[in-house]
């Protein structure tokens, strides 16, 4: 007998599923893109248990007749090829795959109806076996209904994570597809909570909407073309960063992905701007001619392939650049942290920067900085007599509103920038105080309502004990908002919705499974960098020379909580060197 045979119909099905959905979040995507491909003006999506015990997509789109339905779940029938070319894709699907795979592993069942039909049609399949079609009750439009996900398979089934981690990447593949198609109403329910629901509006009230009201408030227009490319939408300003790229939304021809040629070119152009692993915010929308574009090279059509991607990075990193150029006018208010805390002898607390509100700008120098003009330099710097105990010497000026200049004892020119060595001391400091049991907190005389999308407030609000021992106390607060009770008071007067977040960003990252005290460091460093004085803070004399004499005490201090230097020293040879004397 020959060893190699032909695989059944339901077992090719199965393995298709596994490729094209490997998730609940994929089968919300493939469901809400035959959606907007059948012109649908509101669609309605509802999740239990993750997606995976039921997960239905609701839409008003034009759909389908009792012979389209029962072809509609065959294996690679399509309505959505003009030709068998696959050149000039216009539309989201193009496989006819989705809903036979979905048949395949799950329990599936599909009500549709087109506006001038006397009523609804439906069919069911069930572990790919297939049933009549057969007359139903339903309004205009489509209704199908996914049950059980992957009983069929139990072994996909068994490497799914928990509901709550499900449900949130099918809330993030429906926000990507509704930032997409801002003429469509969303509305999305998880466990019967509705986590976010957006009428149809404006591609700016959709943007600002989604990002939230920070962003908001900085978003900056792109709108550019060149040789048949076209990009339009919003970036932010560099002002407004998050801790992952997962706020950024691009979308090429109405389609959402998640192109590495796009995310590099976004980081090309945000580089010389925004701080080292730091991430831009943007909504990004390219019209590439359909023949110039292949989007057939991934099965979850989520990453794409240009005929000229040097043209397409080259718009992408041009146009935003000179949106961040045409922005530098525009103020961005940004909360000052108050430093008010008494110093206090041998301990690693951050000093107690008083910051004066910014003046008038005079020059690169900051307030309390040595007059220059006058005496000779060489007087002035000897007359602050650096000590030999004092390594990072004296502060002569600081520069750019950012970095401070030092001479040391023996000569050597030391610079220090001040937001990553504060950061570094903010950080020890909870660390100190985490060794000692708990950080200190400071109650807010206010508690404040930071809204949040629902998956971020449930990861919040999972570990809000442990948050607790951090010196943040929260709590739930409605179904899109955390109620923020107290600071850590290491972090003096940070903004709590920035800092709750980036928290949420590397809770995110970590994953429910991880104990949060083995990513111990990692939360520290988020929550030490919303404490730091930033750059662009005029400090005085004395102020630079408290932070110089507390990094002498502090441990690590040579980097900042992310890895970067906090502190380069240049010797006389250093100097020398440059200069070409030696």
């Amino acid at each position: 007998m020959s060893r190699i045979r032909l695989l059944s119909e339901t077992t090719v099905n199965r393995i298709a599923a596994g490729e094209v959905i490997e998730r609940p979040a994929a089968a919300v995507k493939e469901l809400v893109e035959n959606a907007l491909d059948a012109g649908a003006g509101r669609i309605a999506i509802r999740l239990d248990g993750g997606g995976i015990d039921r997960l239905e997509v609701t839409d008003t789109g034009t759909g389908m007749t009792p012979d389209e339905l029962a072809l509609c779940v065959l294996r690679h029938a399509t309505s959505k090829l003009t030709d068998e070319a696959l050149v000039r894709i216009t539309t989201l699907g193009f496989r006819g795959e989705a809903l036979p795979s979905i048949g395949a592993a799950a329990r599936l069942s599909i009500t549709s109806r087109p506006p001038a039909a006397e009523h609804a049609c439906a069919i069911e399949v069930e572990g790919g076996a297939v049933s009549a079609v057969m007359p139903a009750a339903g309004a205009p439009g489509t209704r199908v209904v996914v049950r059980d996900l992957f009983f069929a398979t139990p072994a996909r089934r068994k490497f799914l994570k928990s509901p709550r981690t499900e449900a949130d990447h099918a809330e993030a593949a429906v926000r990507r597809l509704a930032m997409s198609a801002p003429g469509v109403a969303f509305r999305l329910e998880i466990d019967g909570r509705v986590a976010f629901e957006a009428p149809a509006q404006s591609r700016l009230d959709r943007v600002a909407a989604l990002l939230g009201a920070e962003a908001a408030a900085a978003l900056l227009p792109v709108n550019e073309s060149r040789d048949g490319l076209a990009i339009a939408g919003y970036v932010c300003s560099p002002a407004v960063t998050r801790a992952t790229a997962e706020a950024q939304t691009l979308v090429v021809n109405n389609r959402p992905v998640g192109d590495p040629v796009l995310r590099t070119a976004i980081r090309v152009a945000y580089r010389d701007v925004i701080a080292a692993g730091r991430h831009a915010m943007v909504a990004l929308y390219l019209e590439v001619p359909p023949e110039e574009l292949d989007v057939n090279v991934h099965p979850a059509k989520t990453e794409l392939r240009f005929r000229d991607p040097a043209a397409v990075r080259s718009l992408v990193i041009g146009s935003v650049r000179r949106a961040l150029g045409a922005g530098t006018g525009q103020v961005v208010a940004m909360p000052a942290p108050a430093w008010s805390r008494p110093a206090r002898p041998n301990s690693v607390t951050p000093p107690p920067l008083v910051l004066a509100p910014a003046a008038a700008p005079r020059g690169n120098l900051a307030e309390a900085q040595l007059a220059f003009a006058g005496a000779p330099a060489a007087r002035q710097i000897a007359a602050l007599e650096p000590s030999p105990d004092h390594p990072l010497g004296a502060p002569v000026a600081q520069v750019l509103d950012t970095y401070i200049i030092a001479v040391a004892a023996d000569g050597s020119l030391v610079l220090v920038d001040q937001h990553a060595a504060h950061e570094r001391l903010t950080h020890e400091a909870i660390r100190e105080q985490m060794t000692r049991g708990m950080v200190r907190s400071q109650p807010l005389l206010l508690p404040a309502v930071v809204d949040l999308p629902s998956g971020d407030v449930a990861r919040l609000a999972a570990r809000a004990a442990e948050l607790a021992r951090l010196g943040l106390e929260i709590e739930e607060f409605g179904a899109g908002a955390i109620l923020v009770r107290a600071v850590p008071a290491v972090l003096g007067s940070p903004e709590p919705a920035p800092l709750l977040r980036d928290l949420a960003d590397e809770l995110s990252e970590m994953g429910e499974q991880t104990v949060l005290s083995a990513r111990l460091d990692a939360i520290i460093a988020r929550m030490a960098c919303h404490g730091s004085i930033r750059a662009g803070r005029r400090l005085g004399q004395a102020e630079m020379s408290a932070l110089l004499r507390q990094m002498e005490e502090t441990p690590r201090a040579a980097t900042c909580s992310h890895g970067r230097p906090t502190v380069l020293k240049l010797s006389k040879a250093d100097i020398e060197k440059m200069f070409g004397r030696r």
